[in-house]
C-alpha cells in the first residue's frame, strides 16, 4: 500500500509537531546545562518549561507515524495553523469518509478513563474533549462554503498504560493510537469523488488557514539530540535503581538466614 499523501501548500508548515517542537527548543534553549553530577545521576535534561512541549510533540510524532501508512487516497496534514494567535491542529485528515481532526495527547505510563462527558487521566479532570470539539468547529468553518462537510474530531491517546472506555463521547471519537488507521479505514465512505476532489483542493488553500512559524528543518535533528539525552538519563537512572536494588537484597538476605535456618535448615 502507497503511503497517504501528505500535502505542503504555501506558507503552511506540515511536518509533524513543527510548532510543538519549536516550542520546546525555544524552552529547553533558556535551561541551563546539566552539571557533571546531574548527569551521573541520570537526572532529566528537560526543563519545566520545556517537559510539556516535549511530550507533546512525542504524542504528535507517534500519531503521525500511524498516519503515515493510510493509503493514496487519504490526505494527510500535520500542524494546521488556524487563527492568528499561533494555534494549530495537530492533524487534519481528509479522505472518503469526510474529514478527522486528531487531537493528540501523550499520557506517558498513566491511567486514563473515558466517560461520555469527561475524561480523567490519573483522576484529574482534562479539558481534551471540549478542544477536541473546537478543532472541529474551526474547520467546519473555514470549510463553510462547500456545504455541509462531515468533520469528526478524533482524540488519539499515546503512552497510557491504561485506558477505560466506560462510555464514548457522542461527538468526538477517542481511542489509543494504535487503532487510528485501523479506525479510520472502517468509517463509511460518505463524499463522491466530485466533492472529494473538491474538498482535497480546499483543505490545501494556504489561504484559508493561520499563518504557521515557518519550519527549520534543524528543528528536527536538534530534537532527535533532546530525546537521545532524554533517554540516556533515563536509563542512567535505570541502572541507579537496579544497583540500589540489588544492594539492598544483598544487604537484607544476609541478615534474615539466622530466622531461615529453623525452617530450612
Amino acid at each position: 500500500m502507497q503511503d497517504a499523501r501528505t500535502l505542503e501548500p504555501a506558507a503552511r508548515a506540515t511536518e509533524p509537531a513543527a510548532a510543538v517542537i519549536a516550542e520546546c527548543l525555544r524552552a529547553q534553549g533558556r535551561t541551563k546545562p546539566r552539571s557533571l553530577i546531574a548527569r551521573s545521576l541520570g537526572l532529566s535534561p528537560l526543563s519545566a518549561d520545556s517537559r510539556p512541549w516535549y511530550l507533546g510533540a512525542l504524542g504528535e510524532l507517534e500519531v503521525a507515524r500511524h498516519l503515515s501508512s493510510l493509503g493514496p487516497e487519504w490526505i494527510v496534514l500535520h500542524a494546521v495553523p488556524v487563527g492568528t494567535r499561533g494555534a494549530d491542529i495537530d492533524h487534519v485528515v481528509v479522505g472518503p469518509a469526510g474529514v478527522f481532526t486528531i487531537n493528540s495527547k501523550f499520557h506517558e505510563d498513566a491511567k486514563v478513563w473515558v466517560g461520555s462527558r469527561r475524561i480523567l487521566v490519573n483522576g484529574q479532570k482534562t479539558d481534551h474533549l471540549r478542544h477536541s470539539r473546537f478543532e472541529a468547529k474551526r474547520v467546519r468553518q473555514i470549510l463553510a462554503n462547500l456545504g455541509t462537510i462531515p468533520v469528526t474530531p478524533v482524540l488519539a491517546i499515546v503512552g497510557a498504560r491504561e485506558i477505560t472506555i466506560r462510555e464514548q463521547p457522542d461527538d468526538v471519537a477517542v481511542m489509543k493510537s494504535s487503532r487510528l488507521v485501523r479506525w479510520l479505514l472502517r468509517q463509511p465512505s460518505v463524499l463522491d469523488p466530485v466533492a472529494l476532489e473538491s474538498l482535497r483542493g480546499a483543505i490545501t488553500d494556504a489561504a484559508r488557514w493561520g499563518a504557521a512559524t515557518p519550519y527549520d528543518p534543524s528543528d528536527a535533528e536538534r530534537f532527535a539530540a533532546l530525546q537521545r539525552e532524554v533517554k540516556g538519563a533515563k536509563l542512567v537512572r535505570i541502572v541507579w535503581g537496579t544497583a540500589i536494588l540489588a544492594s539492598m537484597i544483598g544487604f537484607g538476605l544476609p541478615s534474615m538466614l539466622p530466622m531461615l535456618t529453623p525452617y530450612f535448615g
